[in-house]
């Protein structure tokens, strides 16, 4: 009895000290917090990392523009969003007109081209349309109104705005002198620009960073800044900057590099059958430097890229958008060219196929009201996944944001045609 009357107190120790374990380990509720550290160790608290919404992004807008922007979209219904990452194409040279399809189908904005152009006044009185009935569909951030307008060859506002020298000559200038060379080609991308927001642009579809090969290149030749990688880099890098300056969206193209190819992808898939490694060393290296200069967008060519994704057109291949964000680490918007080319439409729904690989905006469609429909009917079905559309939706709308502050900034000057014209006969005295 006395044996276990002294084992007994020692018992009951015991189980109490197991009940305590087992109820320790079963606790799922959260440990009382100690002043100055954490509940587990005591030692300091990392303080929560935050986005600072003033930092800009490397291609324009800020963080919290960016942060604005995706909020915004997340509340769209599928009508709207469709409607926001696609820049309609239009027939006529009605204001009217045009404006009625960019509140109907809240469209991110259009693409004005020689089709659509009679002479100044109407070329003012259609900007203005599209910028009141954007607003009139409650978006408080700039339409998309772009244009071709590269210089040489390629503009669509002939006889209008300035005439520049085709894009050629600014590699031109920079051969001649890098330095005094890339300040002609920075000023004339900087008084395009501007002379194009004084016409109601927000947008201009340049420049062309493709490296030509020459004779066998049908379709950029002297659109091209170059066929030497590093001048035509530097051209890139320099209008880049110039257009940056004046507060327009540039849209370096085509990527991954057009004039490397020897067929036309207005009529045809051409193919581009360099290595990767050939890419790196020669088509890549201007698109890299308008990504380190800030470029806001990006155009995706229609090319059938051996080295990425062979027999679908680039501007419908996930491994194309991949190797521009993740190898390039550009983050900004990516545009495809006019879906109405005939190499875009070697494939069935270029929109839907596109907008699933990693575009953010579907440019020029054949049938713009038929695209609206078929992007929203995809997002209501989830053939296109809802989130893939908002991030698309979302940086569109973070770089129209940085078009307002950025265009706000800068002014227009009264003579903004005259500095252009300047601007335009320093490039080609510089050139030649």
């Amino acid at each position: 009895m006395r044996t276990t009357r002294l084992l007994l107190p020692v018992l009951v120790l015991c189980c109490a000290l197991l009940a305590g374990c087992v109820g320790a380990a079963e606790d799922t509720g959260p440990a009382p917090e100690r002043e100055g550290g954490s509940a587990e160790t005591g030692a300091p608290e990392e303080p929560e990392a935050t986005t600072d919404p003033d930092q800009p992004t490397g291609w324009g807008p800020t963080e919290g523009e960016l942060a604005q922007a995706a909020d915004l979209v997340a509340a769209w219904g599928p009508q709207r969003l469709a409607g926001q990452v696609i820049v309609g194409r239009y027939h006529g040279s009605d204001p009217a007109e045009v404006a009625r399809m960019v509140e109907d189908l809240h469209l991110a904005g259009v693409s004005v081209t020689t089709e659509n152009v009679v002479d100044e006044a109407q070329v003012r009185a259609t900007t203005r349309a599209v910028a009141t009935a954007h607003a009139a569909d409650g978006r408080e951030w700039p339409a998309v109104i772009g244009v071709d307008q590269e210089g040489g060859s390629v503009a669509h506002l002939r006889g209008i705005a300035t005439d520049f020298p085709a894009f050629a000559a600014a590699g031109e200038a920079i051969a001649a002198d890098r330095r005094s060379g890339s300040r002609a080609v920075a000023d004339a991308a900087r008084t395009t620009a501007l002379e194009l927001r004084d016409l109601g642009f927000s947008w201009v579809f340049a420049p062309v960073a493709d490296v030509t090969i020459g004779a066998a290149d049908p379709t950029i030749g002297s659109r091209s800044p170059s066929s030497e990688p590093k001048l035509a880099a530097r051209a890139v890098r320099a209008a880049v900057a110039g257009y940056n300056e004046a507060g327009v969206v540039s849209t370096t193209k085509h990527f991954p590099g057009h004039g490397g190819v020897t067929a036309d992808s207005h009529e045809t898939l051409p193919e581009l059958g360099s290595s990767l490694r050939e890419l790196r060393r020669r088509d890549l290296r201007p698109f890299r430097q308008a990504v380190a200069a800030g470029a806001p967008a990006i155009m995706m060519a229609h090319l059938d890229v051996a080295a990425l994704a062979p027999g679908v057109p680039s501007s419908q291949a996930p491994e194309v958008y991949d190797h521009l964000r993740d190898e390039l680490g550009f983050e900004g918007v990516a545009i495809t060219d006019s879906l109405g080319m005939g190499a875009a439409l070697s494939q069935d729904f270029p929109a839907i196929r596109a907008l699933e690989a990693g575009a953010d905006l579907l440019l020029m469609p054949v049938d713009t009201r038929q695209t609206h429909r078929l992007v929203a009917r995809a997002i209501r079905t989830g053939q296109v996944p809802r989130e893939r559309v908002e991030e698309a939706a979302a940086r569109v709308v973070a770089l129209q944001l940085w078009q307002q502050r950025a265009a706000a900034e800068v002014a227009v000057a009264p003579d903004v045609a005259e500095r252009a014209r300047e601007a335009a006969a320093a490039l080609s005295a510089a050139a030649w």
